[in-house]
């Protein structure tokens, strides 16, 4: 399933203020607070999407980055709350957003109970530059911790599902009441009531899932994505950690990549560049004809406009730059030689560059525009 996006998550649009971001944000998370909806996974979810969006819109680095790429973009730096943060560090994180007071729990001094987070996995993906061009689906297995089938929870009895015990002392200023985590759960708020065999101490086991994954057009060599909820389960009911992929891309035997743009050094003869010809190239996609002039130059460099690779954010092709170099014979028979001494004879084959012959440097610069 694929990521929603952040302006629609908090229903936004682009152009909004940091203020408008705020206060949508905390509408949201009022509406999904887990106070107000208790043991409700989508609320929950809901309310985690909302803060992972405001953590990427409020922050004017990020927003920049996912204006531009989108999620391709955010690699391991999107969805700090929505991703690797449980409960508590959203609230810590974002605890001024309520204003210092209206819920308890997560954020200090209410219920406290801690609230688990799945470890994430990571896999790199490979992918070639067809794949790269058109955007692909991956369905890659995955083996990951699950909460085992039987496996049930009771409501922890030293701190009655709070995940914090309170002590009282007597101090020469009267009583002292202090909060501490629970020490029998760990702040879970809950203990195994049972464990099925073979799982472990957490009730935790293995199992391999198929997870697909969405790779967007114009991904780049090192580019993260994230799969939400796809990384290993969380003990006591918590929330699963992400899947982190890395992208790779394989290199294509004739064609070198640069950025969106592709290049290609194509080799021709003596006779076809003095006569021209029509010369097959070849592309992400297949080959392409194209004929080249009567004395092309070796250098010249020729462009076919929309040939490259997306860029990852939508914005079109780049280009494909055909590098054309005259191959130089290294053995000659005794009548090509006769041949080439003749033709050294012919004013036609001395150097002749005009200004329409570009430098080198022109060359090089007219490869980057």
């Amino acid at each position: 399933m694929s990521k929603r996006d952040y302006y629609e998550i908090l229903g936004v649009s682009k152009s909004a203020t940091a203020k408008e971001i705020k206060k949508a944000y905390r509408s949201l998370a009022v509406k999904y607070h887990p106070d107000k909806n208790p043991d409700n996974p989508t609320a929950e979810e809901k309310f985690k999407e909302a803060a992972e969006a405001y953590d990427v819109l409020s922050s004017a680095e990020k927003k920049q980055r996912y204006d531009q790429f989108g999620h391709a973009g955010m690699g391991g730096s999107a969805g700090g709350p929505g991703g690797g943060m449980n409960m508590d560090d959203i609230f810590s994180q974002f605890g001024d957003i309520f204003g210092g007071g209206g819920f308890g729990g997560f954020g200090g001094g209410g219920r406290g109970r801690r609230v688990m987070k799945g470890t994430n996995l990571r896999i790199r993906l490979s992918l070639n530059l067809l794949e790269v061009s058109q955007g692909v689906e991956k369905k890659i297995k995955v083996s990951r911790l699950v909460n085992s089938d039987g496996v049930t929870f009771t409501t922890c009895k030293s701190c009655n599902g709070s995940g914090q015990v309170t002590r009282v002392s007597n101090t020469i200023l009267g009583q002292m009441q202090t909060q501490s985590t629970c020490p029998n759960c760990n702040g879970n708020g809950k203990s195994i009531d049972n464990r099925p065999s073979g799982t472990d101490a957490n009730g935790m086991i293995k199992e391999t899932e198929t997870v697909e994954i969405k790779i967007p057009a114009g991904v780049e060599d090192g580019m993260q994505l994230k799969v939400s909820g796809k990384g290993n389960a969380a003990p006591f009911e918590g929330v699963n950690g992400d899947l982190i992929v890395l992208i790779s891309i394989e290199e294509h035997d004739k064609l070198i990549r640069d950025g969106q743009n592709l290049h290609f050094d194509h080799y021709i003869s003596f006779a076809d560049a003095a006569l021209g010809a029509s010369v097959e190239i070849p592309t992400v996609t297949g080959k392409v004809k194209i004929k080249l002039e009567e004395g092309i130059q070796s250098g010249k460099i020729l462009r076919l406009k929309g040939k490259g690779l997306p860029s990852v954010n939508g914005y079109g092709n780049g280009d494909l730059l055909i590098h054309i170099n005259t191959w130089t014979p290294q053995k000659l028979s005794k009548e090509e030689k006769k041949f080439f001494e003749n033709c050294k004879k012919s004013d036609n084959f001395k150097p002749n560059p005009t200004h329409k012959d570009k430098s080198f440097f022109d060359r090089v610069k007219e490869m980057f525009n």
